[in-house]
């Protein structure tokens, strides 16, 4: 009986440290999750400067016809 008992206690033990080794990763996880969005959001706005430069650009090019004649 005492050997089962210690055996549960032991179970349990690393049941708790695995629990709050997946709570500690969890964590990471989600600040780098946070990390990430960021990155994100400020590369989709370099995007989307960019397009809009390049779009200027373009409006500028004489047009085809205008080229021909």
């Amino acid at each position: 009986m005492e050997a089962e008992l210690q055996s549960l206690e032991d179970r349990i033990n690393a049941l708790a440290k695995l629990c709050q080794q997946l709570r500690a990763e969890n964590l990471d996880l989600r600040q780098e999750v946070l990390v990430l969005k960021n990155d994100n959001k400020r590369l989709n706005e370099k995007v989307e400067g960019a397009k809009a430069r390049v779009d200027a650009l373009l409006a500028q090019l004489p047009q085809a016809e205008e080229a021909a004649q």
